[in-house]
């Protein structure tokens, strides 16, 4: 099986403990896999000790500073701008690999149509999955995780809604041409699910590889953020972002008349203010959606793909027909 170099992009903020945790297994399983591999590090403007950590101990990475806190999307698209190599690994700084973990992605990229492939998500101890293959489905209009499937059986390859940001290893140059994440994500939640749909609608594919594990830490990162009710903001209004951009036409138009009779007036009279804050950033973002849409709708057709989202969910549901999964709920 043919392999490729590696370019792992790490973003950083407070994480100096985690960094020091399982960083050194993310170098063992890259020495493992036998291949040529750099290591990126951009730091979003932590207020530990990240930095000198860094500088202290792997002399070898490629360090990246933020001047200021940009949030996830900023942080990664410094990274992937700085990369060198075929297949860029998205890693979060609170996920450790398992041995071999590499072993059964290879086979991936010998497909000319594979945008990436993410691995199975276990807790950090034990082994209860946190995240495995996506099924989507339509709630109304709104686009949501059905169920997570996986399967036993190796060379049933399996398709995923989305690549988790915590640990996708995508085609560079694929990666690339799209322009990385959508910075209007910032800080964080919903920019890996958006361009993966991206990648769906271009025409390319996202695996789930059962056999890669990885642990992660929950919450170990957004917890240095502000509030959870304004983590919980910002995860709406990205949700709303997502769909803004990908939904088209009288869909679009029905997508609006939902969030706002359905969901937005029954969550304020029930009292849950803080949600009109998502919506705010809906509207407030109006014009950037609409050139965000614009300018992807000129990417489809110079990648002569009609692809929309209603195809790419009807393509995920028709391809497990045949194949025998576990399923299990988020």
């Amino acid at each position: 099986m043919d392999k490729k170099s590696i370019s792992v992009v790490l973003p950083n903020y407070n994480g100096r403990k985690l960094l020091e945790t399982y960083l050194p297994s993310t170098f063992q399983v890259l020495e493992a896999a036998g291949v040529a591999f750099e290591v990126i590090i951009v730091d979003d403007a932590s207020k530990d000790d990240s930095v000198d950590f860094i500088k202290r101990n792997y002399p070898e990475v490629k360090l990246i500073v933020n001047p200021q806190n940009r949030g996830f999307a900023y942080t990664c698209n410094r990274g992937i701008e700085a990369s060198n190599n075929e297949l860029i690994l998205l890693l979060n700084s609170d996920v450790k690999l398992e041995t071999g973990y590499f072993d059964q992605q290879w086979q991936y990229f010998t497909f000319p149509d594979t945008f990436g492939v993410m691995g199975r998500i276990i807790d950090m101890e034990g082994d209860r999955i946190q995240d495995a293959a996506r099924m989507p489905k339509f709630n109304g209009l709104k686009l949501k995780t059905d169920y997570f499937y996986f399967c036993e059986s190796p060379e049933q390859h399996l398709y995923t809604i989305y690549l988790s940001g915590a640990n996708a290893l995508v085609d560079a140059a694929k990666l690339k041409l799209l322009g990385g994440f959508d910075e209007i994500f910032s800080p964080f939640y919903c920019e890996d699910m958006e361009l993966s749909l991206r990648a769906w609608r271009i025409g390319w594919k996202c695996y789930y590889e059962h056999k890669a594990v990885c642990r992660h830490q929950v919450s170990a990162t957004t917890k240095n953020y502000q509030t959870a009710r304004w983590v919980k903001s910002i995860y709406f209004r990205n949700r709303l972002f997502m769909h803004a951009i990908h939904l088209e036409g009288l869909a679009r138009f029905a997508w609006y008349c939902q969030i706002l009779v359905v969901d937005l007036l029954p969550r304020l009279l029930a009292g849950h203010f803080w949600i009109w804050q998502s919506y705010r950033g809906l509207f407030k973002n109006g014009r950037t959606i609409k050139g965000r849409r614009e300018s992807f709708k000129q990417q489809l057709f110079r990648q002569n793909s009609t692809m929309t989202v209603f195809d790419v969910v009807d393509f995920l549901r028709s391809s497990i027909k045949a194949k025998k999964i576990t399923r299990f709920k988020p």
